[in-house]
């Protein structure tokens, strides 16, 4: 709403995701890992990936890598609750889907929504949003010259638009 309203600024620029749900054996539990290509507020480009108990923790956590560094109050906040519901009875699995997340930050809790016959995209769209709000709220500015040192991003060259770094975890074997 505040972005449709022009009452808040841009903090990063989305660039892609990816997410990959992982069962190596049968008698051990799935894992995601999410890979998240952002520009932050300098215009450099970062890739950061995650390890997560599904996609949506996955995205999570691969989200605030690519942000903490730009913006370290990030780390205070916490997804607390997420609910999918179903608004096409009927369509089965091509249903659309609205993700409602609630997070906090030890002083504030706030609710996002996504929307999209994608589960992932609709949970993706709330958890930005969620991001988004805090940074809103909170009215800092971003730390350009320590995010660049800690995440090692680079500033993308003006004929290489794909200067990208990659912050990988592995899951153990």
């Amino acid at each position: 709403m505040l972005r449709t309203l022009g009452l808040t600024r841009e903090h990063f620029n989305f660039v892609s995701f990816r997410v990959f749900d992982d069962k190596w054996h049968e008698d051990q539990a799935p894992f995601s890992e999410a890979v998240v290509v952002l520009e932050g507020p300098d215009g450099a480009r970062t890739r950061n990936a995650a390890i997560g108990n599904g996609p949506v923790n996955a995205l999570d956590s691969a989200l605030r890598q690519a942000l903490v560094p730009y913006y370290p109050n990030l780390e205070a906040m916490q997804l607390v609750d997420y609910k999918v519901r179903v608004l096409d009875n009927g369509a089965g699995t091509e249903a659309r889907v609205r993700v409602l997340i609630e997070s906090t930050d030890g002083k504030r809790r706030w609710g996002t929504v996504g929307l999209s016959s994608n589960v992932v995209e609709a949970s993706w769209q709330a958890l930005v949003d969620s991001v988004e709000y805090k940074l809103h709220k909170d009215h800092v500015k971003p730390r350009i010259k320590a995010a660049s040192k800690r995440n090692g991003a680079r500033s993308k060259p003006a004929e290489n638009k794909s200067a990208e770094n990659n912050h990988a975890a592995h899951p153990k074997a």
